[in-house]
């Protein structure tokens, strides 16, 4: 079988099983990307969630030793929520990014590369094959920019002209050498909304992150969050939509063409108060089949204690005293104890000066020390 007809047969059956876009790369090293990841790693700009050397993420061959060609494919999800949770005073919501809605898209993303990989070996006797969705070595930017999926905007996402950058990706490096599909050309234009709206410095340059500084890693890190991003995060709990919202590429786009990626408003808009209670099994049980609950409840619970300080929610004061005094984990004690003094009710400021007696870890009476200090900024 020619390997343009193979290549026809692929794209239309990757149609019937919700691949909204695909494309073939030629399985070459990613010699562009490998310098920008050197460049990157010496600037210290990386995130520290990053799989593999440099050369991993960077070299096919490395991960399929006859590697000939990439498929890389792309599904689109919703902008939107078709329903909103409604605000009722007194029970403050959180964020989750769009990225996060629906059912882990690493799940999804999968199962449609094992069926395509099923369907190829269906037709191609000694085909093989290797897949990644995000958290594999490859740079799942890099591959999709190569196989004409999008081209990659100065926020630092693939940018389709069907979908917008509201897109997820994955690819497979195959032993099967297919005509290379034509990159998209880049079109940001003089456009710089998204390095503008970028609160915190992150896009340092147009197409280049400083990983350390974007609110979505912030979002997931585990330990205290650093003081000058605890006024930027707002409500968000996990990830962070800006510098997508704002690029007029995605103006007017909102796609609904799968079931399993429809958000569900209350999870991902939830309620900050309940969230603070949860057990590790309900956790799990709630928020487990999403993709922002990698990293676990901690620090959805430390964002979510930050986003009710945000808000100055005086009813939150009762749990997050409770949290202070009885939680077994200092980031949330000490994080409790600095939402405390923000929202700055006056028996919380009493509250922390009796808990300081009782706490032995140095930072969260540090926390509890920068609680106090909004007495006099709240009197």
């Amino acid at each position: 079988m020619a390997n343009e007809q193979l290549k026809q047969e692929i794209i239309a059956y990757a149609k019937t099983i919700g691949i909204d876009k695909i494309g073939f790369a030629a399985a070459n090293p990613f010699a562009e990307m490998k310098a920008r990841l050197k460049m990157q790693q010496e600037a210290g700009y990386q995130s520290g969630f990053e799989k593999g050397t440099i050369d991993e993420r960077t070299e096919p061959q490395l991960h399929l030793e006859d590697a000939e060609s990439i498929i890389a494919i792309a599904v689109a999800y919703p902008s939107r929520m078709k329903s909103r949770p409604k605000n009722v005073r007194g029970k403050r919501r959180g964020n989750f990014c769009r990225a996060s809605w629906g059912y882990d898209y690493h799940h999804v993303l999968n199962e449609k590369l094992d069926r395509l990989a099923t369907f190829i070996a269906s037709k191609v006797p000694g085909f093989y094959s290797r897949s990644m969705v995000d958290t594999g070595e490859l740079s799942d930017r890099a591959v999709a920019e190569r196989a004409g999926i999008g081209f990659s905007g100065k926020n630092c996402a693939i940018i389709t002209p069907e979908f917008g950058s509201y897109v997820y990706l994955g690819e497979m490096i195959t032993n099967l050498p297919f005509p290379s599909d034509t990159p998209v050309d880049d079109d940001c234009g003089d456009c710089n909304l998204c390095l503008e709206a970028c609160p915190t410095g992150a896009l340092v340059a147009p197409g280049r992150l400083n990983a350390q500084n974007c609110i979505a890693f912030v979002t997931q890190t585990k330990g205290f969050m650093p003081d000058q991003y605890r006024d930027k995060i707002g409500n968000q709990l996990y990830g962070f939509d800006t510098c997508q919202l704002v690029c007029p590429r995605n103006k007017g786009v909102d796609t609904h063409l799968h079931p399993e990626l429809e958000p569900d408003p209350d999870l991902v808009k939830p309620e900050l108060l309940p969230l603070l209670s949860l057990s590790n099994r309900d956790f799990k049980e709630k928020f487990g089949k999403m993709a922002g609950s990698w990293r676990g409840k901690k620090p959805i619970q430390r964002n979510a204690i930050i986003a009710l300080a945000h808000y100055k929610e005086v009813t939150a004061v009762d749990e997050l005293i409770r949290l202070m005094r009885e939680d077994p984990r200092p980031v949330i004690r000490g994080t409790a104890a600095w939402a405390i003094g923000k929202i700055g009710r006056e028996d919380g400021y009493q509250a922390i000066r009796q808990a300081q007696a009782n706490e032995r870890d140095p930072e969260v009476l540090t926390e509890m020390e920068k609680g106090l200090a909004f007495e006099s900024i709240n009197a």
